[in-house]
């Protein structure tokens, strides 16, 4: 705690350049490197990393607004003998060098992890979150296994404690090929180990919602290696995963091709989200939406009356369904009720929709599964200015009805 006052008081102010010599004044520490992201000439960011103490670092971080220093964060990671110092502390500081919260990581056993939220102090708890936590206990109740590629799943929650496909000795099924453990909690820690991203279990919620005879197999994706979801794959298949949601893409073809040698030719029908990037993906691709998978549907984003919505992607040879997946409504980490939208959340309501058909037809195939979601679809209303390949499906929830 001492080393991120000091760094807070003794480095942290408006100017850049001021910042970086600053940090050769900090008694104790040495530059091991930084880093300046500008934007139109400016520093929008600025990160550095402090060698202090018996081999402990401190990480800086300064972000700028065009009218100067926005906020500063200082984090200090231990030593602890492995190749890489362990995060325990977070300061996150204003404009104007006052810290105002910060966080820390704890352990609890050999499964258990916390995230502590912490007033100015950097002492008192104002709330804790859960990074992992053990499995819960439950049998397997038969349904159709949905696996779900995202940030993983807070499995723990009581809406999904009913609903895990769990193998014959009740051991819930899933992976973290993130961290490459049995425990794929929810969590995006790709911005920093403090400030982790909650996206998978808002997504399931959709699905447990909307199919609830369904169970899910939650996978947290491998942002570190894009080359283990060939593994991910793999271990659907292994634990029957039917339908398989992913909400995520990006744009680097290179990310995908593991996961496109393994899903070709499977029985797995792979619903996968064309992106929020507000453009013509035929035009522009991104991946894995343009792969052209015979095994896969691509779905974005529509308003109520069958238009793409704002932001969402859409592509006549490119996008295969558009549903209404504006304000639907979500349970998130902690269990709170919500609402929200994006094609990400289009790809758990059709995946509820092929769920629930493949428990009225449990024996279609991948092609007859399609086709069965596609007959399903109309033409738009505004088929004047057309967006999908298959067609619009005006409510997914009362299709089967």
């Amino acid at each position: 705690m001492e080393w991120l006052h000091r760094a807070v008081n003794d480095i942290c102010g408006p100017d850049p350049q001021a910042m970086y010599e600053a940090q050769f004044r900090l008694p104790g520490a040495w530059l091991l490197s930084e880093e300046r992201r500008p934007t139109d000439g400016r520093p929008a960011r600025v990160t550095s990393q402090l060698l202090v103490g018996a081999g402990d670092q401190i990480h800086l971080e300064a972000r700028y607004a065009p009218n100067g220093l926005r906020q500063f964060r200082a984090s200090y990671h231990q030593n602890t003998g492995t190749d890489r110092p362990e995060p325990r502390l977070l300061a996150i500081a204003s404009g104007d060098c006052t810290i105002h919260s910060g966080r820390t990581l704890r352990s609890e056993g050999p499964i258990w992890r916390y995230l502590d939220q912490l007033d100015s102090d950097l002492s008192t708890v104002r709330w804790t979150e859960t990074l992992q936590a053990p499995w819960p206990l439950g049998r397997d109740t038969g349904g159709v296994r949905v696996g779900l590629v995202d940030t993983g799943l807070a499995y723990d929650l009581p809406i999904f404690r009913t609903r895990l496909a769990r193998d014959a000795q009740g051991v819930p099924l899933g992976y973290d090929f993130w961290d490459l453990d049995p425990h794929p909690y929810d969590g995006d820690v790709a911005r920093g180990p403090f400030l982790p991203i909650r996206h998978g279990t808002a997504v399931a919620s959709v699905i447990a919602l909307e199919a609830p005879d369904a169970a899910l197999v939650p996978f947290r994706f491998p942002r570190p290696d894009m080359a283990r979801m060939g593994d991910l794959v793999r271990a659907a298949q292994a634990a029957d995963v039917r339908i398989l949601a992913m909400p995520l893409g990006s744009n680097d073809p290179d990310d995908w091709t593991a996961f496109a040698d393994a899903i070709a030719g499977t029985d797995i029908l792979a619903i996968i989200s064309a992106g929020n990037n507000g453009r013509d993906i035929d035009q522009n691709p991104i991946w894995p939406a343009a792969l052209g998978l015979g095994n896969a549907l691509v779905v974005t984003s529509s308003d109520a009356r069958g238009r793409v919505a704002d932001g969402s992607n859409w592509g006549v040879n490119t996008v295969d369904i558009m549903l209404p997946a504006e304000n639907v409504p979500v349970v998130d980490f902690r269990g709170a009720k919500g609402v929200t939208s994006g094609t990400s959340f289009a790809v758990p309501r059709l995946a509820a929709l092929a769920a629930r058909i493949l428990t009225r037809e449990p024996d279609l195939s991948v092609e007859e599964l399609k086709a069965r979601i596609a007959s399903h679809a109309i033409t738009s209303p505004f088929a004047s200015e057309p967006s999908v390949a298959v067609g619009w499906i005006p409510n997914p929830t009362t299709s089967l009805e």
